[in-house]
């Protein structure tokens, strides 16, 4: 099972019934037009059903022997036309309601998936793909969107179809219906039986199509290195098998449902035969006449054709629920936990962070964290050093309560972090990371996203100070320059500048630097401290760094190994124990 079906497991939602009651609840959302809706589905199903009685009533008004009566044939034949353009009249309003209808509903469930997606812990996020949440909320939203618009549709119209049609073979002959029931139960149970071999192949089809996303996007996210290592034949073979994978789960869903349209209309047309040749026998009997056989083969048509749809329509249904079912799974997945009920929202934040024997792991048994302490006093900046995998990241998870200590506390301002609202303690944090976020919009734009309401001059000196300033004069439309599809025409550490500008305008009074000057030359890196030795006066700064280079000026470096801290002072200090810190920066200066 791939990690991302993995990580729902214990999720509801699997049960059709319990699918179609939550998709229904949608529509109770617009209840009004679905009444609406319903109305004209009857009245445009009534009046077309009434069409075949017409027609046969027409038919005997034409006798043989005594001739034919003009009048009520002209009668019967412009009631029909009447009832015909009416009951199409009432069916093309009902198809504008329900794409409005289906538009509705489909807009507020991809809303509602795209608020679950921003409320889940980032626990959760960390084992679903970017491409799997992509395939979510666009290909499955849109899956259902064309069942809602037209599937479910035509088959509640059907429903009426049929009810009208059998009523109608009542009335007009029920020796001929005894004959065409016994083609009924064998399209219905081709049809049901189908229907639930078709189910897990359209659940399937969604799922490797989710796999082929996701497996698209890291690769051409990785397109250079991928070059740079000559590995292009590799990744073709690999995204061919998953290609092929995803097109054999098409193929054995949509040839499963291909197979029902053929044989329910071979049943259907066996039916007429059988009518046909009943309806000749009792009108040689006198038990019938020929505009009641007409009229009893019109309403058989009519019943069988949404047999046949059904039939035809059954697989969209059922590809239309799996792709409830995996939307519902991920709208049933827990969201963050809700603050305490005291908590209180942060005021007058001066920065003192304190952790007090912190202990901590990401699954239950595997500690990484064992008795972490140490304190932050407001102004400090504090470097946080160690090898790959130590917990350096590990610790602004916890500070930003993404993720809980399973033992001690962490304090900021003397205040137990979980007695704080989440929003208020991450107001009090900006982030810049070794990742670079830059959204679609000018260099302007994307700095001012740092401080709500920031004004031209501030996000100017906010340039100037990250030494942006002299690139974005240079660029024809300066400031109002656009960046597209993550800013690739700036260079990575055009970037990294970017973002620490957008940090730099945060009024946040503790910073987090992440790796922020891996992406950076020395040069560039040597003005970055100098802006920000001016400017994070008086705010808490967190910078996690590999390179010691970033951290000589640091207030306190915390040397983390093993989830433990194991040293802490300052460089001087440190470098005169001649311990792990010491061994570190030997390594990268020999």
């Amino acid at each position: 099972m791939p990690m991302n079906e993995r990580a729902f497991s214990g999720e509801r939602a699997s049960d059709k019934k319990a699918v179609a009651a939550r998709i229904f609840r949608y529509y109770m959302g617009y209840k009004w037009r679905v009444l609406l809706a319903f109305l004209l589905m009857l009245g445009s199903n009534l009046f077309a059903l009434l069409g075949p009685w017409l027609s046969g009533a027409a038919i005997d008004a034409i006798d043989l022997e005594t001739g034919v009566d003009f009048a009520a044939v002209s009668r019967y034949c412009l009631w029909m036309a009447v009832f015909y353009v009416v009951s199409s009249a009432f069916s093309y309003l009902l198809s504008v309601i329900m794409i409005r209808l289906s538009q509705n509903i489909v807009r507020r469930m991809r809303q509602d998936l795209f608020d679950k997606i921003l409320s889940l812990p980032v626990g959760a996020l960390d084992r679903l793909s970017a491409g799997d949440l992509i395939n979510r909320i666009s290909y499955d939203i849109a899956t259902l969107n064309a069942s809602l618009s037209n599937d479910i549709l035509q088959a509640a119209t059907g429903v009426v179809t049929i009810v009208g049609a059998l009523v109608g073979m009542v009335a007009t002959s029920p020796a001929l219906l005894g004959v065409f029931a016994i083609t009924i139960p064998i399209s219905v149970t081709i049809t049901v039986l189908r229907g639930k071999a078709m189910r897990p192949l359209f659940r399937r089809r969604s799922a490797k199509l989710a796999e082929l996303n996701g497996f698209s996007e890291e690769m051409l996210s990785g397109l250079p290195t991928i070059r740079a290592y000559g590995r292009e034949k590799d990744v073709c073979e690999h995204f061919r098998a998953r290609n092929t994978e995803a097109a054999d789960a098409y193929y054995r869903a949509d040839y499963v449902s291909s197979l029902i349209g053929p044989s329910v209309n071979f049943v259907t047309n066996f039916g007429t035969v059988l009518i046909s040749t009943a309806g000749c026998f009792l009108y040689l009997a006198g038990r019938i006449s020929v505009g009641d056989i007409s009229a009893f083969l019109l309403y058989a048509r009519r019943f069988s054709g949404p047999v046949n749809e059904f039939a035809n329509v059954i697989g969209e249904i059922q590809s239309a629920m799996a792709a409830a079912e995996r939307v519902f799974r991920l709208l049933d997945c827990p969201s963050e936990p809700a603050d305490a009920e005291d908590a209180a929202a942060l005021e007058n934040v001066q920065g003192r962070v304190c952790f007090e024997h912190v202990r901590f792991g990401y699954e239950e048994g595997k500690t990484i964290i064992r008795d972490l302490s140490f304190t932050a006093e407001p102004g400090q900046t504090v470097a946080i050093v160690g090898p790959t995998g130590a917990g350096k990241t590990t610790l602004v998870n916890l500070m930003m309560r993404f993720y809980d200590p399973d033992g001690g506390r962490i304090l900021l301002d003397g205040e137990d972090i979980r007695r704080c609202t989440r929003a208020g303690l991450r107001a009090a944090f900006t982030m810049v990371l070794q990742d670079t976020w830059i959204f679609e919009g000018t260099i302007y734009e994307n700095i001012a996203y740092g401080k709500e309401g920031a004004t031209r001059e501030e996000v100017e000196r906010a340039a100037k100070d990250a030494h942006l300033a002299e690139l974005i004069g240079s660029l024809p439309q300066g400031y109002d320059t656009l960046l597209t599809d993550g800013g690739v025409n700036l260079s990575k550490g055009q970037r990294q500048l970017l973002t620490i500008a957008r940090a730099m305008l945060s009024p946040a009074k503790l910073l987090i630097l992440d790796e922020a000057t891996s992406n950076v030359d020395t040069r560039t890196e040597i003005l970055i401290r100098d802006a920000m030795a001016r400017l994070m006066q008086g705010k808490t700064c967190f910078v996690i760094a590999h390179r010691l280079t970033t951290v000589r000026h640091a207030d306190l470096i915390l040397v983390v190994n093993g989830g433990d801290i194991v040293e802490s002072g300052t460089h001087a200090e440190l470098l005169a124990r001649r311990g792990f810190y010491a061994e570190i920066y030997a390594a990268q200066f020999a």
